[in-house]
Parts: C-alpha cells; sequence; structure tokens
C-alpha cells in the first residue's frame, strides 16, 4: 500500500490532470494588482495591463550595457511572474511603414477572397476574419524594403530578446476581424495550448513549464482599434496556473475569464506583446465599419520548433539586396539591419550535418544570419551572396 501510495504521490507531481484543476486556486492566483513600483521603466498601469513608452524603452535600452540589461530583465520578469501582457505606445513611431504594410496585406487578402484560398482562425468560426499565413514571407517578397523597415523596429528586437534570448524566429499571420466578427474563445497559445486535452495529459508537468519559454505572442495594430473593434481580451496572472493549458478545458474556468478578463483600446502602432500561457482571446467587432486589423507576431525560441514553415533562403535572398540599398542610402540604421536580419534569416546553426557543416574554429557552423552579415559587411553583390545562400544550404541537407 505504502509503494502504491508513493506511486500516486509521484504520478500527480510528475502529470497534470484535468480533474486537479481548482478554480479557487485559480482565482486566488490571478487576483493580484500590477504595481507600477516594480517597473521603473514602465509610464503606467491601466487594468492591470503594464503600458511602456517606446521611445523611453528604446533610449533607456541604447543608453548602455548597464540599462540594456535592466530593460531586458523587466520586460522578461513581466511576462514571467507579472501581469504577462505589456502595451508598448507607439512602437511604429513613422505610421508610413504601417500603411505601406498594410496596403500589401489588404492586397493579399482580396487576392485569397478572389482565388477562394487562405485559411480560418484557430479560436473562431471559419470564415469569420480574414487570414493571411505566413505573412511574414509574403511581406518580404512582396516588398523587402518595407519588411526591412517594419521589421527592423527596436521595440520588436527588444521584446523578443528579453522572453527568448538571442538567435530567436519570427514569425506572423495578419487577422483581420471585419464588423460582425464574433469573439474567439479563451484560450493559451502554441505549442501546448493547440493540443487536445488527452494529448496534454501525456506530457509531464516540466513540459508544462516548458511550454510558455519557447515562444512570444504579440500583435502590432494596424488600424486604431477602440473597445467596441474588439480587440484582444487577456486575463492578467493566468499565465503562472501551472495546469492553465488543462484548465481551459473545463467550463468554469471558461466563465472565470469571460467574468473577468480586461481589454484596453490600442491605436495604430501601437503594439501588445504576452506571455503565450496568458489566457485571451480576440474581443467581438460590434463596430459598424472598423477592419480590424492586427499583424500577429509568434516569435519561437532558437532551441524550439516555429509553427509555421518559413523559406527563410528565399527571404533572405530577397531581402538582402533591399537591405544593402537601404544602408548604402542612409536610409536604414546599422541597429535596424541587425533587427531585420534576425526577423528573416535563420540564427541558429542546428540542426545541420555536420559532415558536411562541419564547425570551423568553432563549436558551431556559420549560419545564415552571420553569412548575411558578412555579405553586408564586405559588399557582396546580390549574386555573390545568393550563391553563398545555396551552397550553405547544400552543405546543412543530410
Amino acid at each position: 500500500m505504502k509503494t502504491d501510495n508513493l506511486a500516486k504521490l509521484r504520478g500527480d507531481r510528475v502529470f497534470l490532470s484535468v480533474e486537479a484543476c481548482d478554480i479557487a486556486d485559480f482565482a486566488t492566483e490571478v487576483q493580484r494588482t500590477t504595481s507600477l513600483s516594480d517597473y521603473p521603466n514602465a509610464a503606467s498601469v491601466e487594468k492591470n495591463v503594464l503600458i511602456y513608452d517606446s521611445e523611453a524603452v528604446v533610449a533607456a535600452a541604447a543608453a548602455g550595457r548597464d540599462s540594456r540589461r535592466a530593460i531586458l530583465s523587466e520586460i522578461c520578469d513581466a511576462f514571467a511572474d507579472g501581469p504577462g501582457v505589456i502595451v508598448f505606445k507607439q512602437a511604429y513611431a513613422d505610421l508610413s511603414v504601417i500603411d505601406r504594410a498594410s496596403a500589401i496585406f489588404d492586397a493579399i487578402i482580396e487576392a485569397q477572397r478572389r482565388e477562394n484560398t487562405g485559411g480560418g482562425d484557430h479560436f473562431a468560426k471559419p470564415g469569420a476574419n480574414d487570414r493571411i499565413w505566413n505573412s511574414l514571407e509574403k511581406h518580404c517578397l512582396a516588398d523587402p524594403q518595407n519588411f526591412a523597415r517594419y521589421y527592423g523596429n527596436a521595440v520588436v528586437a527588444l521584446v523578443s530578446e528579453a522572453w527568448l534570448g538571442p538567435h530567436y524566429q519570427m514569425t506572423a499571420q495578419v487577422n483581420r476581424v471585419n464588423p460582425g466578427g464574433a469573439a474567439q474563445s479563451a484560450h493559451r497559445d502554441y505549442h501546448l495550448g493547440f493540443q487536445t486535452q488527452a494529448e496534454i495529459e501525456r506530457f509531464p508537468a516540466h513540459v508544462h513549464r516548458l511550454s510558455p519559454v519557447l515562444t512570444l505572442q504579440g500583435a502590432v495594430a494596424h488600424c486604431d482599434m477602440p473597445l467596441e473593434s474588439g480587440p484582444t481580451l487577456f486575463l492578467p496572472f493566468s499565465q503562472t496556473y501551472e495546469p492553465g493549458y488543462l484548465a481551459l478545458k473545463r467550463p468554469e474556468f471558461r466563465d472565470y475569464f469571460d467574468a473577468h478578463h480586461v481589454q484596453l483600446p490600442l491605436e495604430k502602432g501601437d503594439a501588445v506583446f504576452f506571455n503565450p500561457a496568458l489566457f485571451h482571446a480576440a474581443g467581438t467587432n460590434s463596430s459598424a465599419d472598423i477592419r480590424r486589423v492586427a499583424n500577429l507576431l509568434q516569435v519561437s525560441s532558437a532551441f524550439g520548433r516555429a509553427m509555421e514553415t518559413v523559406n527563410r533562403q528565399r527571404m533572405s535572398a530577397a531581402l538582402y539586396p533591399a537591405l544593402k540599398a537601404l544602408r548604402d542610402a542612409g536610409a536604414i540604421s546599422d541597429a535596424e539591419a541587425e533587427n531585420a536580419i534576425a526577423s528573416t534569416a535563420e540564427g541558429y546553426s542546428f540542426p545541420t550535418n555536420l559532415d558536411r557543416d562541419p564547425p570551423i574554429g568553432g563549436l558551431a557552423p556559420k549560419t545564415q544570419a552571420a553569412l548575411m552579415r558578412e555579405a553586408l559587411a564586405e559588399g557582396w553583390e546580390a549574386e555573390k551572396f545568393e550563391k553563398a545562400l545555396q551552397e550553405q544550404s547544400e552543405r546543412r541537407v543530410s
């Protein structure tokens, strides 16, 4: 009997179950208040959500190594143990960059409608929204110069590094919710958030803790989003409830979310980022004439697998001449170019074929991102860079 008890105790500790989710414990966990004094670089707190002035954050991060580390640490802590969600006001100060990207996205959506292509939403009825899957690659190929300026954004790079560290993998999907578009159901995001209850229960508890640190969720507002347009609903602090991936399978947790979520209006150019384990859902667009458009950024750890397949070799080849021209003209800074590279090229050395692509002079082979930096520094012509990209790709195949 003692052995049986030990086995049950160990099993309950190592594996989580939907039956063990307790709404009272959850309510205690999330009924906290965000204190502005804990986040000295934040401008304010609204409805428990941290609000940062983007210009001030970028300036502080550029002030020196210690200041940058303090900003990164503060953002990371807010995602991990704080409210789990941050709004960055005027993340894109130059709205012409947003407007050009919006025009590209509109053209893609209209083409999808004509051709009856495109897909639905993970957590809403098919056809309720217009989606552009892999907007990252489609944007890059459609207008590499605008892409470079869009993903050269300092806030996007800073927040991604704060949560995931270097060599993160950018993916993006545009969501356009038209007037009358219904709300999503409350959910957590990729990885475990996209699994069934039976599948989630197969993963030990430490994987439930691991899943949120493999991705970061974000959204760039491409229009003003008053509350009636249905900006995202959030439940601050819900990311800290360990069995939360299973809890949302129970009606009392979904009811709690419906009763206690918060919602903030956004302005065009704002960006919101949040821990993927935060309970959230897109809201209902009850407006008469607002087509709510956001570019949803899903950033993955170098050590994880992104949700979408992205042809980073093709993107890198398209971006390089545009990036070179922008740099030569002084239209983009070195830091912005580096941010654009980070959102495009593969920044991590593995997996590779170590027979043909061995580490030389170090522990890891050269990455796509390193190759692009080298090409820019030495002023390679586009043809030379494309040839080097192809040769690098061939070395990595088994």
